[in-house]
């Protein structure tokens, strides 16, 4: 594989010549603190967990962390195996490209697409929220709505510079982040309910495979964000090693972050009132466990640090989707002027275009009064999970084909990663995606009655069409766009030639091997 590599090219490069992001900005700790940040320990554990327990009614949130969290480690075995044999910012979608086809490479696109804006646009409900309730405390009475659009303003400046200056200020509030949810989580632990420690939380002995399907289908969306570090691997310093290290560490780190701050909790409101006592409180079921034990100092850090925790993902996100955003302008799925880049090397129409959707939506929940908690932020953070969800179960397959074509399974990467946990992450995220669709009235809280529990989730399903009607119009109209489809950037020392549509022959039998 090349180890030197061109700069950006910049407009006015000739027609053939794919635009590439600059390289070599994102070292390992700025990868982790990018993907880290979007699975924002604070704001899973402050609002996530106590959000889940309000709306499903499942104590057993702490469990259904770990047990969803082993899941994706098995996905993320094909995952990571993927990103060493495809550079790409647009991962899902070029993953899917090479081993499914264009088709569904670009369904998946517009999948991925909906999915990151709607978990950035959620996140700045919550933010709202959050500072709207932190700022009462101290008796100011700031509309959520202009919070959030503030928020927003401030993620589309940082958005429009350089990527690994928002590398450095996320890996700062991450730090400042996952210290306060552990001195909480040290105060509920060390004060239990009753004087009694207790592991009901954890404890299977009293949970229904449904009520671990539910809470699973809300703990996948706290876990968003970790499959984000291929999203950078174009910006990486040795992409081929940091982007797997970053996409596990981040992941167990979670786990273990979400499963000892969501236990410490139940166990402080005791595992039959947590259920009751979040269902009051929302997100500040925390601070109101913590009050009694921990200074006003913590307690005010605590709830700054949840809004910074929140304000860190939506950077994250916005990122994410900017860069899928750039990947599609690059290849002509989207028109052209999305591939344009600034001084900075940021993705510019790509970052306006998640700003404009931001505050187009903001705007809609003020003037009709809807609740930025469960149903901006909740609802919508579960509905861009879903649709992460969704990605995931179609890349695992994905995967399995790839590799399968490419013979690489002996002699490069071994049968677990290529074969055994493809297929079993694709039939555990399958039972998991399953679940989810018929729970979603539950899930985004509306009655089971809801027009919204069928629409919501088939959203997803419109996007895909809409992605899949562009590329065979591109097939039609457009050959040598259609042909570029999943290729990305030049000189990264992979050649990707798609799986072939059943009607149309897209290339050799057998993919060539990576060059080394």
């Amino acid at each position: 594989m090349s180890t030197s590599f061109p700069a950006p090219v910049q407009r006015g490069r000739p027609s053939n010549v794919l635009a590439s992001l600059e390289r070599t900005r994102l070292g390992l700790g700025r990868l982790i603190a990018s993907a880290f940040a979007a699975v924002a320990p604070a704001t899973v554990v402050f609002g996530g967990a106590t959000g889940g327990w309000a709306v499903t009614g499942v104590v057993q949130m702490p469990l259904a962390y770990v047990a969803t969290a082993v899941v994706l480690a098995v996905f993320s075995v094909g995952y990571v195996a993927m990103s060493r044999q495809i550079v790409n910012a647009g991962a899902f979608y070029s993953y899917i490209t090479a081993g499914l086809g264009r088709i569904p490479g670009v369904a998946a696109a517009m999948t991925a697409l909906q999915a990151y804006t709607v978990m950035q646009i959620g996140l700045a409900g919550g933010f709202g929220y959050g500072l709207h309730q932190t700022l009462l405390a101290f008796g100011h009475d700031v509309p959520w709505w202009l919070l959030s659009g503030a928020a927003c303003l401030v993620v589309a400046v940082l958005g429009l510079l350089r990527v690994d200056l928002s590398g450095t200020i996320l890996a700062i509030l991450l730090a400042a982040e996952l210290v306060i949810v552990l001195v909480f989580a040290a105060a509920h632990i060390a004060h239990p309910a009753g004087g009694v420690t207790t592991f009901d939380a954890l404890s299977p002995a009293h949970l229904s495979l449904a009520g671990l399907a539910v809470a699973a289908c809300v703990t996948i969306a706290g876990y968003v964000g970790f499959e984000s570090a291929p999203v950078y691997s174009e910006e990486a310093r040795d992409a081929s090693r940091t982007v797997p290290r970053a996409t596990f560490i981040t992941l167990l780190v979670a786990m273990g972050v979400y499963a000892v701050g969501s236990w410490a909790m139940a166990d402080a409101a005791g595992p039959d009132q947590v259920v009751s006592l979040a269902g009051t409180h929302f997100s500040e079921l925390p601070f109101v466990l913590a009050q009694p034990y921990l200074g006003e100092v913590w307690l005010d850090a605590g709830h700054i640090l949840f809004s910074t925790s929140l304000f860190a993902a939506m950077l994250s996100f916005h990122n994410t989707a900017a860069r899928y955003t750039f990947a599609l302008g690059r290849e002509r799925v989207l028109p052209a002027a999305f591939e344009r880049f600034n001084a900075a090397s940021a993705p510019v129409w790509g970052s306006l275009m998640q700003t404009a959707l931001a505050f187009t939506t903001i705007a809609v929940f003020a003037a009709n009064g809807w609740d930025p908690f469960l149903v901006l932020f909740f609802a919508g953070t579960v509905l861009g999970g879903f649709g992460v969800l969704l990605l995931m179960t179609v890349t695992s397959v994905a995967v399995l084909r790839y590799f399968a074509r490419q013979r690489l399974r002996r002699d490069n990467f071994g049968v677990w990663a290529t074969v055994v946990a493809p297929v079993l992450s694709a039939a555990l995220l399958a039972l998991v995606t399953v679940l989810t669709v018929w729970h979603f009235d539950l899930l985004v809280g509306v009655p089971a009655t809801s027009a919204w529990r069928y629409t919501l989730p088939a959203s997803f399903a419109v996007a895909a069409v809409l992605g899949a009607a562009r590329a065979v119009y591109l097939r039609g109209t457009r050959p040598s766009a259609y042909a570029g489809i999943g290729q990305g950037a030049p000189d990264l020392g992979t050649t990707i030639t798609p799986a072939p549509a059943p009607a149309v022959a897209a290339g050799p039998a057998e993919l060539p091997r990576r060059s080394r």
